[in-house]
């Protein structure tokens, strides 16, 4: 049964559940930032993805761009799997600009995150939903 790794857990604020992933929003205001976790057991590395839902996976990773490039018109989507801190498989999706507090260095491990004040993480979500289901009406 799938489980959320406890770090990501706490990191994060659940966004949507896809057809594959759980869709999560990174508790941190500086960067507008996904993280894709597949719902599957025991994945650590994309080679070790099912061949039945590779496809699947790349169509979820290309919505989250699309759809958090449309809402926040970032400079810059940058996309990747780390997995040293959480080995459990997760991809990010970051929007960047330039002149955000990394630019133009990676976001990983810069400071301490700032996470969303009050109702503001709720408010992106929303946000993001809506955009993505004019960008995605099937879902």
């Amino acid at each position: 049964m799938f489980e959320l790794d406890a770090r990501l857990a706490a990191d994060t604020h659940v966004l949507a559940e896809w057809p594959l992933c759980r869709v999560l929003l990174m508790n941190d205001q500086r960067f507008p930032w996904l993280i894709l976790v597949p719902r599957l057991v025991g994945l650590r590395d994309f080679h070790e993805v099912p061949a039945d839902h590779r496809a699947q996976f790349q169509v979820e990773i290309d919505r989250a761009s699309l759809s958090l490039q449309a809402l926040t018109k970032a400079h810059k989507m940058n996309v990747a799997a780390l997995g040293n801190m959480v080995p459990q498989l997760h991809v990010h999706v970051v929007a960047r600009f330039d002149g955000d507090d990394a630019w133009p260095a990676p976001v990983w491990g810069l400071g301490k995150a700032a996470p969303y004040p009050g109702t503001e993480a709720t408010q992106f979500i929303a946000r993001f939903t809506e955009i993505d289901a004019k960008l995605h009406p099937e879902g």
